[in-house]
């Protein structure tokens, strides 16, 4: 059975925190590859002035480029409304009925499983992969996995790799201050923003 990864997320932009997870992921979960999901109207994000679906799309294509392991998909940008990761699980299942899907989250997400619509769907459908945050012990980790494989009957992997401190809406803020995000971003992703004056 091919077992499929998905890394969804604004990517509003990219940056190497969500690379540095997804490779996390591919080794320890043992991945034949991993889809890189950019949303078009995540449910958690309605207040976030979020960049055009194709900005965000082509600084994805220009950060995996170099990965054949990773591969782009644009399913959840062709959906109208707002996108859930169960509806995105029941599509891809249905496409792939023999695939085993793992879908890649941080601990913030883990914490938050149950807000989320339709958690039960989510564990049918997939094995969850956390990435650890610092806001989070792994004690906390644990004895949250544990309760949501219980509550749902799924399967949860913990990741054992490092913590790093970078997120979207750090780098926005940055750029918007003309501070510099180099290694924060892949180097073509940097260009591209730079290129476009993208959150200044």
């Amino acid at each position: 059975m091919k077992k499929v990864g998905i890394m969804g997320g604004t990517f509003n932009p990219i940056h190497n925190g969500h690379l540095f997870l997804a490779e996390h992921a591919y080794d320890q979960a043992k991945l034949d590859y991993i889809l890189f999901m950019p949303t078009m109207n995540p449910p958690h994000k309605a207040d976030i002035d979020v960049l055009s679906a194709e900005h965000r799309l082509n600084m994805v294509k220009l950060a995996i480029k170099d990965n054949p392991n990773f591969v782009l998909s644009d399913i959840e940008l062709n959906r109208p409304g707002i996108t859930y990761t169960s509806d995105t699980l029941k599509i891809l299942k249905e496409k792939e009925p023999d695939t085993e899907f793992y879908f890649i989250v941080g601990a913030d997400s883990l914490m938050m499983m149950t807000q989320w619509k339709d958690p039960q769907t989510v564990f049918n459908l997939s094995i969850l992969v956390a990435g650890g945050r610092e806001n989070y012990s792994l004690e906390q980790l644990r004895k949250q996995a544990n309760y949501l494989e219980k509550t749902y009957n799924g399967k949860i992997i913990l990741l054992d790799m490092p913590y790093i401190g970078i997120s979207s809406e750090l780098i926005r803020e940055r750029i918007a201050k003309n501070k510099s995000v180099r290694y924060y971003v892949p180097d073509e992703v940097l260009d591209y923003i730079k290129r476009h004056n993208l959150y200044t």
